[in-house]
């Protein structure tokens, strides 16, 4: 989690930076940066009525370029950036059509959208029953592409769908309709109003509807009034101020105050007829037209810093990112979170399909971790006990989104947006670096589940949830396994099938394994044992070589070697080292153990000679280096073998002790319980310190 969150970071930083690098490079080939003021009598007439319709200035009955440019003045001040993002939306609206445009199938249809919405302005043709609409396809399509860079959603109402609906709105005839909320209250009443110009003309339409729009914004002729607005109210504490020479302010300042209806209220100031300029410098207007942004940490210049320019895009990130609401946050945090889990897509090493196995683990956890944590939020956000809290969050907020900084990472933000393929394209490199350096920081600790081919990891994950569905609780611990029981016998699967076996075993975390306690038998006279079985090796030697000229080549087979075992039963005495009558090391078989003795006889084989140290007489072990919370013991119970020196045993909380191999395969299997108490393998028991001492005393009596 904290690599993916470092490397997330990191990409970051890296966008950053390459956004300077941007601008550094376009700064050497042209000399000038984004926020370099551009003089708009130096524009052609065709960019200026692009920048007067990106900010939504009506130019009709302007013929001179004059006339054109002073206008563009009054509404602000232009920069390289505006200039540059205004001819880019104007060419991708050139290429776009009107494919977005609404098609209401009827009166139920129509309410949902236009009227029980209430957070935005509707602009919906109606056509007639059996009449002609009032605008054309092809005037439509370029009406419909003048409103959507304002936020404003278009639609057509077809009479003939639904004609009982327009006969009771008293549509007669084709007409155009605008819905815009009335009130400044969020969630207001919205009025429907129709057109009822003589003249059917785009520019004409759009003049009047950002007409309407307009009135919904506060506007201030006098100083008195502004003074009034100025003084600081709880209700609204965020107030976005509009200095402009301007008969109506521009159609992307309206349609703000629209989308932040009881968030920010919007006051526009005509200035035209202004008659007190002291009043405007107290209160930090030096010049119009001016932004200006009223908070209660003081006022902010929108304008003044990178990428804020007059255009609704730009000022809605702006105000988003000091006004956000909880949908906002959500979004972000759900960007961040899906950025952060495809990081698992570079960070996994092995297989193809192993990738992407685990980034959709990934995606559905994280984001199922995501909507159960916004549960609570949301509900404690409804508590009113949190205000203050709430209120010295937005604080804090606002400090920093006022920053320098915080205007260098908007516009970056922008920037990124409206190029998705250099966001892609970064992230991807930024990806396949991070698998690079993965895999050379784990070059040296390779594990064989990385160098599996995507064929043998499918059929691991297959083995692995035919176990899940077989053993649930054992197969949660080992992903993808690579045993499954029901292989050996085919009447396994039905039997688990009508026994299910889903609730039945507790749900216990495989990593308690690591923690049992291990050690290594050892036998109490170990090294005198190995000095007299290879005295009796050399004189065995030297009786075989004695032999070796009157017994045949395959006689010799039976004295090469000679056995020096010693009985784990506590019943039988135990065998000295060397036979009395012959001089030869004897051979004691263990009587309880069987053919499992002389197995482990055969792994005590040293230099032709099986040495084993370790008795089931108690006299002939080092019980020091048994545990002292371990009960003493010569066999293991699981493979029924007796105990040989040099073997590594490992201990349960209970007491019980076996061979370490034994009992891992034991517990891996699922049966987390001592094999001979069933004590719980994961539940400590209380220590057996004093019953040890007590059985280490008896032993040395």
């Amino acid at each position: 989690m904290w690599l993916k969150l470092f490397f997330l970071l990191l990409y970051f930083i890296v966008l950053f930076t390459l956004a300077r690098i941007f601008e550094a490079v376009v700064w050497y080939e042209t000399g000038m940066f984004a926020t370099q003021l551009v003089d708009p009598v130096t524009l052609s007439y065709k960019k200026l009525k692009t920048i007067l319709e990106c900010r939504g200035l009506g130019y009709s009955g302007l013929v001179e370029k004059k006339d054109v440019s002073e206008l563009v003045e009054k509404s602000g001040e232009l920069t390289q950036g505006e200039l540059y993002s205004a001819i880019k939306k104007q060419k991708e609206q050139t290429e776009a059509d009107g494919s977005s445009t609404t098609h209401f199938s009827g009166e139920v249809h129509f309410y949902e959208l236009v009227e029980d919405t209430k957070d935005g302005i509707w602009l919906v043709q109606v056509i007639a029953q059996d009449r002609e609409a009032l605008l054309s396809q092809s005037n439509w399509g370029k009406m419909v592409q003048k409103v959507s860079q304002f936020g404003i959603r278009t639609g057509t109402f077809n009479c003939s769908n639904d004609y009982r609906s327009c006969i009771k709105r008293g549509w007669q005839r084709s007409t155009l309709i605008m819905s815009v909320p009335q009130t400044s209250a969020s969630k207001g009443k919205v009025m429907l109003k129709e057109y009822k110009g003589s003249r059917v003309e785009t520019e004409q339409i759009f003049r009047w509807m950002t007409s309407h729009v307009a009135h919904r914004i506060k506007t201030l002729h006098h100083s008195e009034q502004l003074v009034e607005e100025w003084r600081s109210d709880p209700a609204h504490p965020l107030k976005m101020f509009l200095f402009a020479r301007l008969a109506q302010p521009p159609a992307f300042f309206s349609s703000l105050s629209v989308k932040f209806t009881g968030r920010i209220e919007f006051i526009f100031v005509d200035v035209r007829r202004w008659g007190n300029y002291s009043s405007l410098s107290e209160i930090g207007v030096t010049h119009s037209p001016a932004y200006i942004l009223k908070m209660p940490e003081g006022i902010y210049h929108y304008g003044n810093s990178t990428g804020e320019f007059l255009s609704l895009a730009a000022m809605d990130t702006f105000l988003r990112s000091v006004q956000p609401e909880v949908n906002d946050l959500f979004v972000f945090s759900l960007v961040l979170i899906n950025l952060l889990a495809w990081m698992d897509l570079f960070i996994t090493q092995g297989a193809t399909v192993k990738r992407f196995v685990v980034l959709i683990r990934t995606l559905g956890t994280y984001n199922s971790i995501l909507l159960v944590s916004w549960l609570p939020v949301l509900a404690l956000l409804q508590l009113p006990y949190l205000d203050l809290l709430h209120g010295y969050s937005l604080k804090l907020l606002r400090y920093a989104d006022t920053t320098t900084l915080a205007s260098l990472v908007r516009a970056d933000w922008t920037f990124y947006s409206s190029h998705p393929a250099l966001f892609l394209s970064t992230y991807l490199a930024h990806g396949l670096l991070v698998d690079y350096f993965e895999k050379k920081r784990r070059c040296g600790t390779r594990s064989q589940e990385d160098s599996r081919t995507n064929l043998e990891w499918l059929a691991s994950l297959w083995d692995w949830y035919t176990s899940y569905l077989l053993h649930p609780i054992a197969s949660l611990q080992q992903f993808p396994s690579d045993h499954s029981e029901w292989e050996d016998d085919p009447n396994f699967l039905f039997e688990h099938l009508a026994f299910p076996d889903l609730w039945l075993r507790p749900l216990v975390n495989m990593d308690y394994i690591k923690t049992l306690p291990t050690w290594r038998l050892r036998a109490a006279g170990q090294s005198g044992s190995e000095a007299s079985c290879e005295k009796a090796d050399e004189e065995t030697r030297s009786q075989h070589s004695d032999k070796e000229r009157k017994e045949p080549p395959h006689g010799s087979s039976s004295h090469k070697r000679s056995l020096c075992s010693v009985n784990f039963n506590s019943q039988l005495p135990a065998c000295d080292d060397v036979d009395a009558s012959g001089g030869r090391p004897c051979a004691c078989a263990a009587e309880s153990s069987g053919n499992g003795s002389s197995l482990s006889a055969d792994r005590a084989v040293k230099d032709n000679c099986v040495v084993s140290d370790c008795v089931s007489n108690h006299q002939h072990c080092d019980w020091s280096m048994w545990p002292c919370d371990m009960l003493q013991c010569s066999e293991c119970v699981v493979c029924l073998e007796t105990f040989v020196s040099e073997e590594v045993l490992m201990g349960l909380p209970c007491g019980h002790a076996f061979h370490q191999q034994c009992i891992v395969v034991w517990l891996a299997a699922g049966r987390h319980c001592c094999p001979v108490c069933r004590w719980p393998s994961y539940k400590k028991k209380q220590q057996r310190a004093a019953q040890s001492s007590s059985t280490d005393n008896t032993v040395q009596d």
